[in-house]
C-alpha cells in the first residue's frame, strides 16, 4: 500500500510480439492515418526529432514532444503539460523501443512509460493511461498482423421472379 505523503513517480511496461517487420511497425507509431487506424482517434504528427506528436479527440487530447526519434529503433515522448490535469513536478514520457531480434519479418514493441506522479489524484490517469496503451499495443499487432481489406462492392439485389410475391 502506498504511502500518502509519497510524492514519487510510477510507470508502466508493456510488450506486443508483432508479426511484421519493424518499417512497418515504425509507420504504425509515426503515420497520423495509421495511428487514426488503431486508435480510433484522430492524429497529427510531426514525425521528426523536436516534432509533435498529437492523438486522440478533444476535450483531452494528449500532446508530445518527440525527443528521441530513430527510425524503425526508438520513439521516446515527452508529454506537455495539460491544464486539465492535477500539477506535477516531473515529466510523463512514454517510450517505444522496437526490437527484430525474434527473426525476420517480427517486431517487439516494448513501451515504457514513467513519470506519473505517486498521488491519489493521479490514480485514475494512470490506470486509463496503463490499461489504453496495453489495448493500444494490442490493436497495432492486430492492425499490422491482420490490415484491413476494402470490402467488394455491394452486389444489386437480383429483382423479384414474377408471379411471387414478396
Amino acid at each position: 500500500m502506498r504511502h500518502p505523503d509519497r510524492s514519487g513517480t510510477r510507470g508502466y511496461a508493456s510488450l506486443a510480439e508483432i508479426d511484421a517487420p519493424p518499417a512497418r511497425v515504425w509507420r504504425a507509431l509515426t503515420d497520423p492515418a495509421l495511428v487514426g487506424i488503431w486508435s480510433g482517434a484522430p492524429a497529427r504528427i510531426d514525425a521528426r526529432l523536436g516534432g509533435l506528436y498529437r492523438f486522440g479527440a478533444a476535450p483531452r487530447p494528449r500532446e508530445a514532444h518527440i525527443d528521441v526519434f530513430e527510425p524503425n529503433r526508438r520513439l521516446r515522448l515527452i508529454y506537455l503539460r495539460d491544464p486539465m490535469l492535477p500539477p506535477c513536478d516531473s515529466a510523463i514520457v512514454d517510450d517505444f523501443l522496437l526490437d527484430a531480434r525474434k527473426g525476420p519479418g517480427k517486431t517487439s514493441l516494448r513501451l515504457l512509460g514513467s513519470g506519473i506522479p505517486e498521488a491519489a489524484a493521479w490514480d485514475a490517469f494512470y490506470k486509463r493511461v496503463r490499461v489504453g496503451w496495453e489495448r493500444g499495443l494490442a490493436r497495432i499487432k492486430v492492425t499490422l498482423e491482420n490490415p484491413p481489406r476494402p470490402r467488394p462492392p455491394a452486389r444489386p439485389a437480383d429483382p423479384p421472379l414474377p408471379g411471387l410475391d414478396y
